[in-house]
């Protein structure tokens, strides 16, 4: 066999056997569709970039709180928060961000663009006119903040939680369009679901934490959300974005778990030092989630804070000489 032949056929074993790891390795086998979505909890609407999955709870006429989920676990980690807020008569609202949960996974750039662009046009669709309180957990705290550094007239108030507050760092191999895309699927993305685990402090306490994650894996696309979401947090302007928070004046709670394994609680001095108007409550025997971990001293602090910049007090703050 000539060496030409060779070479082409070793090339061509390796492409197979690569192409084949990849089969084995990437949990995406199927497309997200309507059938996929039947019988699924919420509603759904198509928005410029795709359909979102959200959920709306509460008195149509309530104060309006809306709920921004973290970089992989969709919606339903805000579970107790959601319920409290319900029950408390505000109209509450939960999405899966484009990419996760049921909501579409489109051929995008996954920035602070587009997640703005696609809970602005929830709130349209909704007819929403109301300033909101904007709640953003750990990625979803740097979801919130663009939101909020851009669109400040439409916030009452911002709870963050954990949230991402820099830049991540930047990983060459990741950002390589072919080898990276391939690496995030056969090797980061295979153990996601059990990595949740790790956001908790105890997390015996929340069996089939992984098992109710795993679904959302089997769709096209999540991958390539999650990476390319990675990527547009090593540009994020972290900066710039609570400078325009602070100028606006808008109230913030900033509520991190003390025990955080994934974004230490040190990270909170990123968020204290650029913003004047916070409130910073530290969470003791809590991981990533104290909302979960905590849920009772959560609530507490949120509810007080919440309070504290209502519709009431708000204008009675402005009606003081």
């Amino acid at each position: 066999m000539k060496l030409g032949h060779r070479v082409a056929l070793l090339f061509a074993l390796v492409g197979a056997a690569l192409y084949g790891y990849y089969q084995i390795k990437n949990p995406e086998k199927l497309a997200i569709s309507d059938s996929a979505r039947q019988g699924a909890g919420g509603a759904f609407v198509k928005l410029s970039d795709g359909v979102t999955h959200y959920e709306e709870a509460g008195p149509k006429e309530g104060r309006v709180a809306v709920l921004v989920h973290g970089f992989s676990v969709p919606s339903y980690i805000w579970d107790p928060t959601f319920a409290a807020l319900r029950d408390a008569g505000y109209h509450v609202i939960r999405l899966d961000l484009y990419g996760r949960g049921l909501s579409d996974r489109p051929d995008a750039q996954y920035d602070g663009a587009m997640y703005s662009r696609q809970i602005n046009e929830l709130l349209d669709h909704l007819q929403i006119k109301q300033p909101i309180d904007l709640f953003g957990l750990s990625f979803g705290g740097y979801v919130v903040a663009h939101f909020a550094a851009n669109y400040p007239q439409k916030i009452r108030s911002l709870v963050l939680v954990d949230p991402s507050t820099k830049r991540s760092a930047q990983n060459l191999i990741l950002e390589t369009p072919l080898l990276g895309a391939y690496l995030f699927q056969v090797v980061e993305l295979p153990g996601k679901a059990e990595g949740q685990n790790s956001d908790f402090l105890h997390p015996e306490q929340f069996p089939g934490w992984a098992d109710r994650y795993r679904p959302q894996m089997q769709y096209y696309g999540f991958g390539r959300a999650l990476r390319r979401s990675a990527l547009r947090l090593s540009n994020a302007d972290f900066p710039a974005m609570y400078a325009a928070i602070d100028q606006a004046k808008i109230p913030v709670l900033l509520v991190w778990g003390k025990q955080d394994p994934t974004l230490p609680v040190a990270n909170a001095d990123n968020v204290k030092s650029a913003i004047a108007n916070l409130e910073y409550v530290e969470v003791d025997q809590s991981g990533h989630l104290p909302h979960m971990e905590q849920t009772a001293i959560f609530n507490s602090k949120m509810f007080a804070f919440l309070d504290k910049h209502s519709i009431t007090a708000t204008a009675a703050g402005k009606a003081q000489p």
